[in-house]
């Protein structure tokens, strides 16, 4: 039987969700990473093994390399959980998979779209099959195609970045934008909570956004799109982009082109690579973390739903339809704190 859900924002420890703290008023969660977890499947397991099918895109992405081996590594923890992870090139491949998945008839699905739009119909053939579909990241389009879901505030990332980037610029300057994959919910909302705080901030208009395109989430084509950028921008003071790898193809032509003195620039994620360089000073001066271990979450939602169950500190225990991940703001001043959140 199907547990009763809660629609909620919520930062729950007992799920080992990635934890953030923020410098902005967002509530602080205390972090505990799937590898210092102890093994809780002893406790509370009713002997039943369940069946948990993940699907994500494929890992040649550190952040999304980080989504896979979090999910894998929070499922290892329990004796009850039988786990099989798919990865996918693009969202038609995505949707054959998960069909095939329907087919074996799994306790639970955990998924993390490449479009979320896109996939939308084939998860809900999942849930009217009453399989339990748990959401990461990207949003589906209906309510129907997911029991739970959780993801990072992304509307926040970008208000935290407006604000930042404001606050160095003392609100006049030019301003870039390079942006995730165009079209999906993580780039919408990253993008609108940067315009519209921006605005906010610096009524007066004194920040101007000269050029905003996407970078898909990757270095190289980051890379290209700011070597464009460079050569029709005579003057750029700072450089909003989405995501930490796809910064680093942005860095590269900011290098090669001798401005790296000109300006300043901010990721998003928590990569390794990033906080090296953040707290190394110069060019790339914070980032926002975005923490993969939002995929164990997952896995263990997924896991408490397929069983029944649900969070023991809840009244009664049940999984609730949101969680949200605040995010936080890494800087030089701050960076110790957070490098061991870091992924490669």
């Amino acid at each position: 039987m199907r547990l009763p859900i809660t629609t909620a924002v919520v930062a729950l420890s007992a799920l080992g969700l990635a934890a953030c703290g923020s410098s902005s008023s967002t509530k602080t969660v205390t972090v505990q990473a799937p590898a210092a977890q102890t093994a809780d499947s002893e406790s509370g397991t009713t002997g039943k093994k369940v069946k948990i099918i993940a699907s994500v895109p494929p890992t040649d992405h550190g952040w999304l390399g980080a989504i896979s081996k979090n999910a894998k590594a929070a499922a290892a923890l329990h004796k009850d959980v039988d786990f099989e992870l798919l990865q996918a090139a693009d969202a038609d491949s995505q949707a054959q998979q998960i069909e095939q998945a329907i087919a074996q008839k799994p306790d639970a699905l955990v998924v993390l779209p490449q479009d979320g739009e896109a996939l939308t119909p084939v998860a809900q053939k999942a849930e009217r099959a009453g399989i339990p579909v748990v959401n990461i990241d990207r949003l589906f389009s209906k309510q129907d195609a997911a029991t739970a879901t959780i993801l990072g505030d992304n509307y926040q990332i970008g208000t935290l970045a407006a604000d930042y980037i404001g606050d160095q610029l003392k609100c006049s300057g030019n301003v870039v934008e390079i942006q995730g994959l165009a079209g999906i919910s993580v780039t919408t909302d990253r993008s609108k909570g940067f315009t519209d705080e921006l605005k906010k901030k610096c009524p007066n208009g004194g920040i101007k956004i000269v050029a905003s395109q996407p970078g898909d989430f990757n270095p190289d084509t980051g890379l290209k799109v700011m070597e464009n950028i460079l050569n029709a921008n005579k003057k750029i003071d700072a450089v909003y982009t989405h995501d930490d790898d796809m910064a680093q193809g942005v860095v590269q032509a900011i290098r090669n082109a001798g401005r790296d003195k000109e300006m300043f620039l901010t990721g998003v994620g928590g990569s390794s690579d990033a906080m090296k360089q953040i707290k190394a000073g110069g060019l790339y001066r914070a980032t926002f973390l975005y923490n993969p271990n939002m995929a164990a979450s997952a896995v263990n939602m997924a896991r408490l739903i397929a069983l029944g169950q649900g969070l023991p500190e809840l009244v009664p225990p049940e999984v609730p339809r949101q969680v949200v991940v605040p995010a936080a703001v890494v800087t030089q001043d701050n960076v110790d704190k957070y490098q061991k959140y870091a992924f490669n």
